[in-house]
């Protein structure tokens, strides 16, 4: 049932550490289904300059002295203890207008990017405080001078202005890769839903889990907010193209170059195949996508489907299934159980929908669904902001503007027809940019026309038929792993997309130097940096007492026709370059037969390997392997493997150790090169010490 708030709940911020309540009575937010009033909203008072000033001076410091995988462990903590309480924001989301299942899109959608996030930073991310970003770029021929790119942290604060469709999502996706990054953030969510907002915000500072004020909190105006960025700072916005453009262009951010990040209003495109003929799993697939994304939160998603291009001899059959489902969608209250579509947000964006809808009937006609007259099954049909879905047509979509140009917010969208790919991109195009569109077909071959021709075009593109049907994520469903933004009208921005989001929030910048000092500033080791050889082999080190730079310089090992011929017939691998020497000859690329690659590297781990029980527990893996120079019979072989990177993990009593491992010949030509991956104790075990 809905929280109802009597009086209503008078909205805080928390800022500079403490909440902080408005100096005013505050304007009053309402239930959408009831009109009941929830909350009151003000954030007069607030010192938005010594917000900035705090994140900056007190926050930042704390949060980027913290490495990447203590920044992902806390996230993880977070989201986990915000599942724990997420009855708690489910009972209040249905006073946004969210049925269950739209709330669960928000509210675990949203935990579970946080959680996504958490574990992408333990996996993908080393256990340091700075990132490299690339391979080492040689500047001198003789190895002194060198180059990398390394990514740190901005000092500054990130702000995040928020819509009001996904006051959890929106506020968590964004804070995940902030907070990962190393930045602390402040979170403006748009007034309407700010309450759910507000409320995960104290579960969140009650937790203990964050930083004092790494996340604040503004209910509220902005006030003078943006007057007070500066070059270290960044702000998102995701709401209006209108309100996106005046922001992006505040005389602060400017002047300043601060970091601005828009994802705006976006005419999604769906496009049906010319194979998915009525009849097919494809226009069923179609059918029901379309219908999800018109009534999943009402309609009110940035990725939701707001032109239909269909084959214009599949359109009568489209509109008449779709005005089917649509026809039995049950609009009501959002804490009913029964009701499957929700209220609009609030009564002023119905107002705005329904002017929208008639900005589109320049264009197009109304074939289901009537916009003054709801039909609902529960709550108030006055005083809730309730809407039925409404399918429009347009017969012409080559002579129209305004169904490429106006987004009706809500559950509307309009059917185009279409005779041939090259028109169906086309009209996909005309959307100025997006940041979704989607292809329902099972032809290869127009999957590549179509999806190339409008990727450009495009943030994501997802191609539906039968096979994925079962496991598909949808159309309107943006991932932590993929990238959520567009070009064009979409606002140009870009967020998620797993690591890449990270990064968003970090200075990229070059470092040159000599390569003992680019691994010192890096954390890890560059060729012609200096090493450390010592009588102890480097696998008999914990991590402890291992340090980057470690090399170990092994014997040599002849490699002899006996020995290819065996690994030839041992593996099966009977390749006419290690078997037959007239063939070998006649490759361009050998002088006679060859060693098999994976033989080297298989005489390298002999070369290097300690085999007695000790820190190295495993073997996990071998990156970048490349073979460089052919090995003939009577070649000798020789490793320099050098200890490169070394990440402890956190909670365990192990870490990853990457070593560099280099295989010359007798000449000094390196044959292959490659990095092995180790998993290493933290200390020695009894009966572990020094041979």
């Amino acid at each position: 049932m809905n929280v109802l708030v009597n009086p209503p709940r008078r909205l805080e911020s928390y800022v500079y550490g403490r909440w902080v309540p408005g100096t005013k009575d505050g304007t009053a937010l309402f239930d959408a289904s009831t009109g009941v009033p929830v909350a009151t909203i003000d954030s007069t008072g607030v010192d938005f300059a010594a917000s900035l000033a705090y994140g900056r001076d007190k926050v930042g410091p704390g949060l980027r002295r913290m490495s990447f995988h203590e920044r992902a462990a806390m996230l993880k903590a977070l989201g986990q203890a915000l599942m724990e309480r997420k009855e708690e924001f489910y009972a209040l989301s249905s006073a946004t207008g969210a049925t269950k299942s739209d709330s669960w899109i928000d509210i675990d959608g949203g935990i579970g990017t946080l959680l996504a996030y958490a574990s992408k930073g333990r996996r993908e991310l080393p256990n340091t405080r700075v990132l490299v970003d690339g391979e080492v770029e040689p500047l001198s021929r003789d190895g002194t001078f060198a180059a990398r790119h390394i990514l740190s942290p901005l000092q500054g604060v990130a702000i995040h202005i928020n819509a009001f469709n996904f006051p959890v999502w929106g506020m968590l996706e964004k804070l995940a890769p902030t907070l990962l990054a190393g930045m602390p953030a402040i979170v403006k969510p748009a007034s309407q839903t700010a309450y759910l907002t507000e409320l995960v915000v104290r579960r969140m500072v009650e937790t203990g889990l964050l930083p004092e004020g790494a996340v604040q909190l503004v209910c509220g105006s902005v006030g003078d907010l943006l007057d007070h960025v500066e070059g270290q700072d960044a702000v998102t916005f995701t709401g209006s193209a209108w309100t996106g453009r005046k922001l992006k262009t505040h005389p602060a951010i400017i002047e300043n170059s601060v970091r601005f990040t828009m994802e705006a209003d976006s005419l999604n495109a769906s496009v049906l195949g010319l194979d998915a003929a009525p009849g097919t799993e494809e226009f069923d697939l179609f059918v029901k996508e379309v219908s999800r994304e018109m009534t999943a939160k009402a309609g009110q998603k940035c990725t939701a489907i707001r032109r239909v291009i269909a084959p214009r001899a599949y359109c009568d059959a489209l509109v008449s299934a779709l005005g089917e489902r649509l026809g039995k969608t049950a609009l009501g209250n959002a804490a009913d159980e029964n009701v499957r579509m929700g209220p609009l947000a609030s009564l002023a964006q119905r107002d705005e929908v329904r002017a929208r809808i008639r900005e589109l009937l320049a264009d197009a006609e109304i074939v289901a669904g009537d916009p003054d007259n709801p039909r609902i099954v529960s709550g108030d049909a006055e005083a809730g902001a309730f809407l039925n879905p409404v399918l429009l047509y347009c017969d012409k979509p080559w002579q129209a503007r305004a169904v490429h140009d106006v987004e009706a917010f809500g559950p509307v969208s309009t059917v185009m027809p279409y005779d041939s790919a090259e028109e169906a991109v086309d009209l996909a195009r005309r959307g100025k940019g997006s940041l979704v569109s989607s292809v329902f077909t099972n032809d290869p071959a127009f999957a590549e026309e179509v999806v190339l021709g409008m990727a450009p075009f495009h943030g994501r593109v997802l191609i539906g038929n039968r096979v994925s049907a079962k496991t598909s994520t949808g159309h309107g469903s943006p991932l932590p792993g993929l990238v959520h933004g567009g070009p064009g009208r979409a606002g140009g921005g870009e967020e998620l997309g797993g690591i890449r989001g990270v990064k968003h929030y970090m200075q990229r910048t070059a470092v040159q130097g000599s390569p003992t000092l680019l691994s010192a500033v890096t954390g890890r080791w560059v060729p012609d940096a200096e090493v450390r050889r010592d009588e102890e082999h480097p696998f008999r080190k914990s991590l402890a007492e291992l340090r980057i730079g470690d090399q170990l310089m092994t014997g040599a090992r002849k490699v002899t026709l006996e020995d290819i011929e065996h690994f030839a017939n041992f593996t099966g691998d009977t390749f006419y370059a290690h078997m037959d020497e007239d063939a070998a000859k006649a490759n361009p690329f050998f002088d006679g037969r060859v060693a098999h690659g994976y033989l080297i590297v298989s005489f390298a781990a002999g070369l290097f390997v300690d085999p007695a029980p000790g820190p190295v527990l495993a073997n996990y893996g071998v990156d970048n392997l490349r073979f460089l120079t052919p090995v003939n019979p009577g070649d000798t072989l020789q490793v320099q493997l050098t200890c490169k990177e070394i990440n402890p993990r956190i909670g365990a009593e192990h870490g990853e150790v990457r070593w560099d491992c280099r295989v010359t010949n007798q000449d000094a030509a390196t044959v292959a090169q490659y990095d092995v991956l180790t998993m290493v104790a933290k200390t020695r075990s009894p009966g572990q010490g020094a041979d």
